[in-house]
């Protein structure tokens, strides 16, 4: 039996402005479907002998982690959380502790997966998996290489040694990203493979290998677990403990240590969609060469992906670009400089501006809000409150709010007064009154915010009482 374990951290800043830090790539719809890309590697384990995935993920993606899961079908997967990152191969530690501990298995085997690479070909992915599952079970710690389609200098490599079985190898070593006339030398050879960050191999040889390699990283995460607690399905480890574990990747603290590295090579489509033009590269395109999501019109254009969000976006006479929009923000990019994104991001945290932090559109565990409008002294929302969920009693020192349900029933306390405010009625909130809002009905609560005082910060919260473990 295989013990999944989705690693579901980073931030995918390279994927603005559609990835934020609070709303990263591994949570958006990025590829043709319905499925985010946690939801697709969720996905992708149907039909195998395994057991619920284990998800990693960080501190403030909880809430939205919790919902695809949900989504997904997973309502019972547990979920670690880490307070910070710290790469890799402590959040691997983390998971395998917590199956040591847990598991019923004298050995449980774990296979490691990142929640925002793409797959094209599930069944070829499960019979990769299934190949080396003997390999594991015999204390091999196996990594998944992929079969290079051309020289990419943007992957690290591993070079096979000797073959085990059909598509199994020993590792001769783990190269770093190549320039591109080595990467040519990689690709002609048949013998490098790319580094797609994906492991099966047994909790406690997992754990061996760190103690003999990287104890420090053990030890800390050792004691970040014992002093950690359970929320629900969530695993909230001591945060003063993680945050002294030093950061390192898996390759560097184990797999390029360890002795007992095996590859199996895979062909299955795989991408990690490290950033808009790798998104280009697999998707499906006119025959002009385009991708076009969203309402786009185009004319005398070429090689070019476009993604609109939220409004028209037309294109004249343009070549190898890509243009994102979204209700906040437009990036338009020559294709061979969507590298250079980050820079992007850094300037807007450097400016002291928001928006690499979040969308428009923020989810919170109790439904979503959408900023519509702002200025000087006034806010406009539209909030929606899933059925049965409720927003934590608190109360606002500078802002008043104007509450106008457009659909549903809201249950509203106000001071002393809990009353209903249904459909086309309205409640008013004053300044420094102790509030909440609830859903009491079966279907969404949607209504109208508006905001009005000296600062409409989200900082601005004093809560009281909070059902999902906010302070």
């Amino acid at each position: 039996m295989i013990h999944p374990v989705i690693m579901a951290g980073g931030t995918g800043s390279r994927l603005w402005p559609m990835s934020r830090q609070l709303n990263p790539k591994q949570f958006l719809k990025l590829t043709d479907g319905p499925l985010s890309m946690l939801q697709a590697t969720v996905a992708r384990l149907d039909g195998m002998d395994a057991k619920e995935p284990l998800l990693i993920c960080n501190e403030e993606h909880r809430f939205l982690a919790a919902e695809q899961m949900r989504q997904a079908g997973k309502e019972q997967a547990d979920i670690i959380l880490e307070p910070c990152g710290r790469n890799t191969a402590p959040a691997i530690a983390l998971a395998a502790l917590q199956l040591v501990e847990r598991s019923s298995e004298a050995n449980p085997l774990m296979l490691v997966l990142a929640a925002d690479h793409l797959i094209q070909d599930t069944k070829a992915f499960q019979d990769g998996v299934k190949k080396a599952i003997p390999l594991a079970q015999a204390g091999s710690l196996v990594t998944f290489g992929i079969v290079p389609q051309h020289p990419e200098t943007g992957y690290g490599y591993i070079h096979r040694g000797n073959e085990l079985a059909m598509n199994c190898f020993t590792v001769d070593s783990f190269v770093e990203k190549p320039d591109l006339d080595t990467a040519k030398a990689y690709l002609t050879s048949g013998d490098y493979l790319w580094n797609s960050g994906m492991f099966l191999f047994s909790a406690q040889d997992y754990l061996n290998e760190l103690e003999a390699h990287r104890p420090d990283i053990l030890a800390a995460c050792k004691t970040a677990m014992s002093g950690a607690s359970q929320d629900l399905h969530f695993t909230r480890v001591d945060a003063d403990a993680f945050a002294q574990c030093p950061s390192d990747s898996v390759d560097f603290a184990v797999m390029e240590k360890t002795d007992k590295a095996a590859v199996v090579s895979l062909d299955a489509g795989w991408s990690d969609i490290g950033s808009w033009s790798a998104l280009w590269d697999v998707s499906e395109k006119d025959e002009a060469g385009n991708c076009l999501s969203g309402d786009v019109i185009t004319h005398d254009t070429r090689n070019t992906l476009v993604r609109a969000d939220s409004r028209l976006v037309a294109t004249v006479g343009v070549d190898n670009l890509v243009i994102i929009e979204t209700k906040d923000a437009l990036l338009v990019a020559h294709r061979d400089r969507v590298q250079d994104v980050k820079n992007i991001v850094e300037k807007i945290r450097d400016d002291g501006r928001h928006e690499h932090m979040n969308h428009r559109e923020v989810y919170r565990p109790w439904g979503v809000y959408d900023s519509i409008d702002n200025g000087t002294r006034y806010q406009v929302k539209r909030i929606t409150v899933k059925p049965g969920a409720k927003l934590s009693v608190q109360m606002h020192h500078h802002r008043a709010e104007h509450w106008i349900v457009v659909s549903g029933t809201a249950k509203v306390t106000n001071g002393e007064k809990t009353y209903l405010v249904t459909e086309n009625q309205s409640t008013f909130i004053p300044v420094g009154q102790t509030h909440s809002l609830e859903n009491p009905g079966v279907i969404d609560l949607e209504l109208i915010e508006v905001q009005s005082g000296s600062y409409l910060g989200e900082d601005d919260i004093v809560r009281f009482e909070d059902k999902y473990g906010r302070t």
